[in-house]
């Protein structure tokens, strides 16, 4: 898996360039070519008669040097010895190539390189030009720098430790899910670098003692110092930033900053807010570094064995990267990988922030189904076999696992009767809501499920208000009648959270593809279910599932059962905020001729908002006079 590479050789003239570039050639088994012998005659005779050459003398010389890199990479790595001595020679030098550059620099003194200079006669180049040389050199930042009074053999072992020990990848913070990534890159193949701070006496050898713990790392390159750490690897580098989201994220930038080089990319593969993302890729553009912020679900195990990955940026940036996102992510039923580019600056992150929304409506869903069955006189295990019977026709992640959970237990109790009813979360819910709001898109079930949340912190005085209000009313209900009524609220769910990224992306101007999106989350990711299988085929013909003939005939079969549970529900005074809001909603856009006419005309009466009228199809506003 690793790519082609240029190994650019510079230095002023008599540091022994070709010297070295001929004998690293042969110690690494890739072509060598000395710039010299394509400089144009009028170049040649100009230092031939120890007249400098100008910029304008280079420019054709340096064109050349960068096509020959270009034309050998097509088959090979190779290796271009030339003095580069500035900057933008070396930009030119480097244009249009895309798969990694190494800089080595030869570094003597003046005197030293002089007496070389006077030492060889079979050279054009006169001693009397090396002044000039000096005065133009501009020692590259981001290179390896060699000194010159090592002997070539040492000079070229040393090139080749560093040279053959450049990674593909790096995974910068090994928290949980930095380090199953981590390995499922190794395992994959792929030469890696992995960095953790260290920080005295709390986080100490992170990186090395992690390399150390699992055999699929033992070549990869473990790091707590930074500068080395990116160093370590090709580029143009590939670095994704496995850290909490907010300040943290922008500190972390700001320390790679320094040690990046133009067309590195940095994926930030956290829970970053979208906004926060577009600013960030705006922000490196100015510093020609590309921003990849991809979002990656599936939890520890996903991370391990193959998440969902949803990558937004340039798409230039995620081209560079997709080899490696396609090769640790799950597979789809059809053996693609459920890793896609999703869009521009910010999308990525947008759709994850929905997927972790759909996630939070799910689980309270199952959070509801519980509540009604243990009111029926249900114990764990009955819910847990009730919740396997219910696989065979709604089978998802996140219902496998509930079972599961109801299932374990600790002592003689089932370990869910000790857990804390207070639900926590990490900022996700509360964006979507955000965002929900600010674009006008009547995402409802994610707020109920985020509401949901926040009134179970409330312990103390949900204790309180059950004495005053609570009862014990056990509901009349089947086990069928609740599946029908979890998977109606369900669609409902997806028609929800796919309508919100269908509009944002209006609304920004992403150009996403709804039905992939599904298909990428078929698999790896929290919310993987079979009727997300079944989404990817109607979101080929509709980004409104509602309107789909299949789904319009599930809904009003499952449609009468779910009134059955919510009515039932709320005779029994249960809290079933979600699966009641479905039913709500679906009432809701289902009425051809709502009650907002009424605020509509309130609106005008207080505040002259002004409406239009049902009996003027030119769609002009209208404000009455109402006293």
């Amino acid at each position: 898996m690793k790519s082609n590479k240029i190994i650019y050789v510079m230095g002023v003239s008599g540091v022994g360039k070709s010297t070295i570039g001929e004998l690293l050639s042969q110690k690494l088994g890739i072509p060598y070519f000395d710039g010299d012998y394509y400089h144009s005659k009028a170049n040649v005779d100009k230092m031939t008669a120890a007249i400098p050459l100008n910029d304008d003398d280079r420019q054709a010389w340096l064109e050349t040097l960068n096509n020959l890199a270009k034309e050998q990479l097509k088959t090979n790595s190779c290796i271009i010895v030339c003095s580069a001595l500035k900057q933008k020679y070396r930009v030119i030098l480097n244009a249009g190539i895309d798969e990694p550059i190494h800089w080595v620099y030869l570094k003597g003194s003046y005197e030293q390189i002089k007496q070389r200079i006077e030492a060889r006669d079979d050279h054009y180049m006169s001693s009397k030009l090396l002044a000039s040389q000096f005065e133009i050199l501009e020692e590259p930042k981001d290179c390896i720098a060699i000194d010159i009074t090592l002997s070539p053999t040492e000079i070229v072992e040393k090139l080749k430790k560093q040279l053959t020990e450049k990674t593909e990848f790096g995974l910068f913070g090994l928290g949980v899910m930095g380090k199953s990534l981590a390995r499922n890159l190794a395992q994959k193949g792929f030469s890696i670098s992995v960095f953790n701070r260290h920080v005295a006496g709390i986080e100490e050898n992170v990186a090395v003692n992690f390399k150390n713990e699992f055999e699929e790392l033992s070549d990869s390159l473990a790091f707590d110092d930074l500068q080395s750490f990116v160093n370590s690897m090709e580029r143009p580098r590939k670095i994704m930033l496995m850290v909490n989201a907010g300040k943290i994220t922008d500190a972390v930038i700001g320390d790679l900053l320094p040690y990046l080089s133009e067309g590195d990319i940095l994926i930030d593969g956290g829970n970053s807010n979208y906004r926060d993302t577009k600013e960030r890729a705006d922000y490196l553009k100015l510093k020609y570094i590309y921003f990849v912020g991809a979002g990656v679900s599936g939890g520890e195990e996903g991370a391990l064995k193959g998440p969902s990955i949803m990558p937004g940026g340039e798409l230039a940036a995620y081209k560079k990267v997709q080899p490696y996102l396609e090769a640790i992510a799950a597979k789809d039923k059809n053996d693609l990988p459920c890793c896609t580019y999703i869009g521009e600056e910010g999308s990525g992150h947008f759709v994850k922030m929905v997927h972790n929304g759909i996630e939070y409506v799910e689980m309270q869903l199952l959070g509801e189904i519980y509540s009604v069955l243990t009111a029926m006189g249900n114990n764990p295990d009955e819910i847990a076999a009730i919740l396997e019977s219910y696989k065979l026709t709604a089978n998802s992640y996140l219902l496998e696992i509930t079972e599961a959970i109801f299932r374990k237990k600790e002592g003689n109790d089932w370990l869910v009767n000790k857990i804390m009813d207070k639900a926590g979360n990490k900022g996700t819910g509360n964006w979507t809501t955000i965002t929900t709001a600010e674009l006008g898109i009547p995402s409802t079930l994610i707020a109920s499920a985020l509401f949901a949340r926040y009134t179970s912190f409330y312990k103390e005085e949900r204790i309180e208000a059950h004495s005053n209000f609570g009862s014990n009313i056990q509901p009349d209900l089947d086990i069928k009648a609740i599946l029908d009524a979890y998977q109606f609220a369900r669609i409902i769910n997806h028609y929800q959270g796919f309508k919100l990224i269908s509009e944002a992306g209006k609304a920004h101007n992403w150009n996403l593809n709804l039905s992939e999106l599904a298909r990428i989350w078929t698999n790896g990711c929290i919310i993987k279910s079979d009727l997300m299988v079944d989404l990817v085929e109607v979101l080929k013909e509709s980004d409104n599932i509602l309107t789909h003939s299949k789904i319009v005939e599930l809904v009003k079969t499952l449609k009468p059962s779910a009134n059955k549970v919510v009515s039932e529900c709320v005779l029994a005074e249960l809290p079933i905020t979600s699966l009641s809001e479905a039913l709500q909603f679906l009432n809701s856009y289902a009425t051809a001729n709502s009650s907002a006419n009424i605020i509509q005309a309130q609106r005008d009466f207080f505040g002259a908002h002004t409406y239009q009228r049902i009996d003027d199809a030119s769609g002009k506003f209208h404000h009455t006079n109402w006293k």
